[in-house]
């Protein structure tokens, strides 16, 4: 079966956005956490990642695929509005994590991210080298300690795992796209 343009994008996806996602975390962790230059590639990291769990939701199947879509939407809107925070604080304006009222709801959407990683690495666990699964859930498991505590080495090192972890899975769908469609399909 011939790749559709969607499926070559969404297979891309795997790949780019984590490394546009690690340009923001070097970006941080020698600039500092509010780094204009940074919160850009952060903001277009994370819509890429919108794209990822697209890609990952097709290659899961059943309840585990819908929950990914769905806490994957809810962590893409928390991603952006991270990178968007940091837009605003680089400017002087008020971060909003530091906020009261409707600001406070940044939070619960950020968390939706590392969330979406593991639920990702439930997804794979079945259809990927077995390394894949593990090395995601370690990475879901440390991002918010890397981000919430600004620890920039510890970013840029969960940036690095994810960047192998879903060009591997990118070269394998590349390889066969029916192969993952059908296991998937066996997996329900």
């Amino acid at each position: 079966m011939t790749p559709t343009p969607v499926d070559r994008l969404l297979t891309g996806s795997l790949v780019v956005a984590p490394v546009v996602y690690l340009i923001a975390d070097l970006l941080y962790a020698t600039r500092g956490w509010d780094d204009p230059a940074a919160a850009v590639f952060h903001v277009l990291g994370a819509v890429g990642y919108t794209l990822v769990v697209m890609r990952l939701a097709t290659l899961g199947s059943g309840l585990s695929a819908a929950v990914l879509l769905l806490v994957g939407a809810l962590g893409a809107a928390g991603n952006v509005a991270y990178g968007f925070n940091t837009i605003h604080v680089s400017l002087g304006d008020t971060d909003l994590v530091d906020a009261t009222g409707a600001a406070v709801l940044i939070k619960p959407l950020g968390l939706f991210f590392p969330l979406t990683l593991l639920l990702a690495a439930g997804v794979l666990r079945r259809m990927s080298p077995a390394w894949i699964a593990p090395v995601l859930a370690l990475a879901a498991l440390a991002w918010p300690v890397a981000h919430i505590a600004n620890v920039g080495w510890l970013a840029v090192a969960v940036n690095v795992a994810l960047v192998a972890v879903f060009t591997t899975v990118a070269t394998r769908v590349s390889r066969d796209p029916a192969h993952h469609r059908d296991r998937a399909a066996a997996l329900a």
